[in-house]
């Protein structure tokens, strides 16, 4: 569950605002040993709030002796890597992904743990590729690496940040410091600015908008912080879509592939939604001073501000679990002086129980209807410390406890400063239909009493989508998230046949039916400024199957089919899941490859490496081969997966001992028909391993 590569996808209502960094060229974390950055060149193209950034970097070795490298990038949990180049001793390599978990140890060559400084700049998400060759002294290394990022959106407010404040790191002067911001926007940019600094070009035409900054010679002591603002009365549906070639898609669930952005209008509807609400706060004893006092006046605030036939609780928790009553109470004048005079007297002490704070106050819960929502609002400033403290623990505690009282939550998350579970708080909000906010100490009261003014009467709940024609596929975020007042619905998809379409909205909002119809345009035409759409659907499938992964028993036969589909997604589209990693070594190319006779194979807890299969091509039948160097003896299972992600037949193969193993696919499914020709993945687990790889039918 560590360093995943996900945490909120465009099927969030807001994105955490977790920011990037320059990449570190680690020598020995432990100590502080790292490449000198010499300059940084970051670009950022963002398309209707999709940013596709490119950030350059280059390094020197200037430790006087020849080093082995391990580059560390912190990368944000809204974003996904899709591309990374290396020049090194003059030559460029590229990355290929591979399906095995990415090494995430920081410590570089020297072992033991990173320093204190190293962690709290590479944050919870980073990016770790280990560089095989070895840097010559006083050599150069340049590293290019491409993720796609959705930025935060707010009441038309949308922001960017990128830390360039490397004082962690290094206190040297860079000799070059390059960013540029390009935005293009169906909806009118009223405003741009770099808040950060001076921009020395910049320009705003209304749909098309650029910032330009080059600095020589100056520390990189200042984060990049970019805001624009777009127009508040073109409310509706915006849409992007491109066809490809059918030789680039990997699968065949359609050469389309399409983004749209909707913020219905408000004002079509009016009224209140009743609540049973449930504000859970941290009061441990790192809340002391200037947080304890702001979580204490956010939660005045929600309670001074329920609607009557609300119903309400506080649940309050260190390492002792304390409910301001045993159920939820009407909200009346009573109950609310009562729980602003419970709230004032809170104090900081104690441990981190979250497992018990959830373990109390989800069996509270109701079952929900169509015109009452539940909702945990959820403040916390740090790790768990006592209780179930590992993050799969705990979200499996959260899903447990919801399904035994078979309730519908509604969680959002606030985490308070910088010691925060980031991971954690995250996929509550993912799994549970919610937002999540991060904040430093001083922004608690504000954020909050913004956000509860925007949840209190939302636009639409328990949303869905139809399409008229009925032509898209594999639509994502499924299900969709509830839909509130400033915040916008992103929804991605698939399609075969292009044509205008009607996309249609529906949900309840104030105890009745709503329902918004937008037109969209699904084009024939593929546009190569649309590429990142293939990466924007793999990560939202991706996340979608991680979802179901991790509320299932991820040892189970279920689990592990849901695995082994994240590994193909994850290689065929090139988008970094928990499963897979980026590894390399290769002269410069490009594509997806995965393990085969020629691939580079990763160790794995069994020395368990694969050897692909013989012939490849082949007709009508194939010998898949593997290793094993150690004395496991398990059964080996082999399942085959066609284009589009369905498992047409599992074989087996018991595993006696070290030795090479085989096993013979004669092309046909289960219920032993010959399958059509094409491309097959198929996949390879033992014990906890899994191994892919991809072999095409000739016929």
């Amino acid at each position: 569950m560590k360093n995943r590569f996900y945490l909120l996808t465009a099927g969030i209502l807001f994105l955490c605002n977790i920011s990037l960094a320059n990449g570190v060229g680690v020598i020995d974390a432990k100590i502080g040993s790292y490449l000198k950055l010499i300059s940084s060149s970051v670009t950022v193209n963002v398309e209707n709030q999709v940013a596709v950034v490119t950030s350059i970097q280059k390094f020197k070795n200037t430790t006087g002796s020849n080093k082995l490298i391990k580059y560390a990038f912190p990368m944000p949990e809204s974003g996904s890597a899709t591309e990374l180049q290396y020049k090194i001793n003059g030559q460029w390599y590229a990355t290929k992904f591979t399906n095995s978990k990415q090494d995430t140890t920081s410590s570089g060559t020297g072992g033991g743990t990173a320093s204190p400084s190293f962690q709290s700049y590479i944050g919870n998400t980073p990016l770790y590729f280990p560089i095989t060759d070895t840097l010559k002294a006083d050599s150069m290394l340049t590293v290019k690496l491409t993720y796609v990022q959705l930025l935060p959106y707010d009441f038309g407010a949308v922001s960017f940040e990128y830390p360039n404040d490397y004082h962690l790191i290094q206190s040297d002067q860079l000799e070059q410091q390059e960013f540029k911001f390009v935005i293009s926007s169906q909806r009118t940019i009223s405003s741009i600015d770099l808040l950060s600094h001076t921009a020395q070009t910049s320009s705003n035409t209304g749909h098309s908008a650029q910032l330009y900054l080059n600095l020589s010679n100056m520390k990189a002591d200042k984060n990049y912080k970019v805001n624009y603002s777009l127009s508040l009365t073109e409310l509706g549906l915006y849409g992007i879509s491109s066809a490809f070639a059918d030789s680039t898609i990997p699968d065949s669930l359609g050469r389309g592939f399409f983004l749209f952005m909707a913020e219905p209008d408000p004002s079509q509807s009016s009224g209140i939604i009743r609540k049973v609400i449930s504000i859970v706060i941290d009061r441990s004893g790192s809340m002391s001073g200037t947080k304890m006092d702001q979580a204490k006046s956010a939660a005045k605030y929600i309670v001074n501000n329920l609607n009557n036939g609300d119903r309400f609780n506080i649940i309050d928790f260190d390492d002792i679990i304390t409910p301001f009553k045993p159920q939820h109470v009407a909200y009346n004048e009573a109950s609310k002086n009562e729980a602003l005079n419970y709230l004032s007297n809170l104090t900081a002490r104690g441990g981190t129980s979250i497992s018990g704070a959830f373990e109390t106050a989800i069996p509270q819960f109701p079952k929900p209807t169509d015109s009452t929502a539940n909702i945990i609002i959820f403040l916390t400033d740090g790790e768990p410390t006592s209780g179930n403290i590992s993050t799969d623990g705990i979200l499996g505690i959260v899903n447990t406890n919801t399904k035994k009282v078979d309730t519908t939550l509604t969680i959002f998350c606030f985490g308070i400063g910088a010691g925060v579970n980031n991971q954690l708080l995250s996929l509550l909000a993912t799994q549970h239909n919610g937002l999540c906010e991060f904040l430093t100490n001083d922004q608690l009261e504000a954020s909050i009493t913004r956000f509860y003014t925007k949840i209190k009467n939302p636009v639409m709940m328990l949303p869905k989508i139809t399409f008229s024609p009925s032509i898209a596929a594999e639509v994502f975020p499924n299900p969709l998230p509830n839909l509130y007042i400033g915040q916008q619905l992103l929804v991605t998809g698939r399609y075969s046949k292009p044509q205008n379409v009607n996309v249609v909205l529906s949900g309840q909002a104030y105890g009745h039916p709503v329902s918004y119809t937008f037109p969209l345009n699904l084009t024939d035409s593929s546009l190569s400024k649309y590429n990142f759409l293939t990466k924007v659907w793999a990560k939202m499938k991706i996340e979608n199957l991680l979802v179901k992964y991790y509320n299932v028993d991820p040892k189970s036969s279920t689990g592990q089919r849901y695995k082994e589909e994240i590994i193909i997604y994850s290689m065929l589209y090139g988008v970094l899941s928990p499963f897979t990693s980026l590894t390399g070594g290769g002269v410069i190319g490009t594509g997806v490859e995965l393990n085969n006779e020629k691939a580079e194979n990763p160790k794995t807890p069994y020395d368990f490496k694969l050897l692909g299969n013989y012939p490849n091509p082949f007709n009508p039948g194939t010998y898949i081969s593997f290793v094993s160097s150690s004395l496991v003896q398990q059964v080996a299972y082999i399942r085959i997966y066609n284009s589009i992600g369905q498992l047409i037949r599992e074989l087996s193969i018991n595993v006696n001992g070290s030795g090479n193993y085989k096993v013979y696919w004669d092309g046909r499914n289960e219920s032993g028909a010959l399958v059509p020709a094409g491309n097959y993945i198929y996949t390879i687990s033992l014990g906890n391993t899994i191994l892919a790889g991809k072999m095409c039918l000739l016929k």
